[in-house]
C-alpha cells in the first residue's frame, strides 16, 4: 500500500526535479479533493479556503500552517480573514506545481482535521 501523501518526505528545494506532467498533477489532485488548481501571475497553484468560526480561530490555524511550513522549509501564501484562511501552495523555483506542494497541501488537510478533532 502506498504511503499517505502527507507522510512523504519532501524533496530538498535545491534538488531540481522535472516539472510534473498533467497526468501526475491529475493523480495527485485526485488525492486532495478539497483543493483547487488556480493560476495566479502565470503560475499554477493549489488553493483551499478553510472556514473558521471567528478571527482568533483563523489566526490559530494560520499559525499552525506556518509552523508546518517552517519545519518543512516550504512556505505557502496565507490570507487570514475573519472566519477563514486561504492557503496557496506552489513552488517559486519551478514556476508552478511540484510534488512538494501536494505533500504540504495534504499536511495542511491533516492539520485541519487534527484541529477539528481537538475541538470536539
Amino acid at each position: 500500500m502506498a504511503e499517505p501523501l502527507a507522510d512523504e518526505r519532501l524533496r530538498a528545494a535545491r534538488d531540481a526535479a522535472p516539472p510534473l506532467t498533467e497526468a501526475e498533477i491529475a493523480a495527485l489532485a485526485a488525492q486532495l479533493p478539497d483543493w483547487r488548481i488556480v493560476e495566479r501571475d502565470g503560475e499554477r497553484q493549489l488553493e483551499r479556503t478553510f472556514r473558521t468560526p471567528d478571527f482568533r480561530s483563523a489566526l490559530a490555524f494560520a499559525t499552525r500552517v506556518g509552523d508546518l511550513a517552517e519545519a518543512a522549509g516550504h512556505h505557502p501564501a496565507l490570507l487570514v480573514e475573519w472566519g477563514r484562511v486561504t492557503v496557496r501552495w506552489w513552488t517559486h523555483q519551478s514556476g508552478g506545481l511540484d510534488r512538494n506542494d501536494f505533500v504540504m497541501a495534504a499536511r495542511t488537510d491533516r492539520a485541519w482535521a487534527d484541529r477539528n478533532q481537538a475541538d470536539r
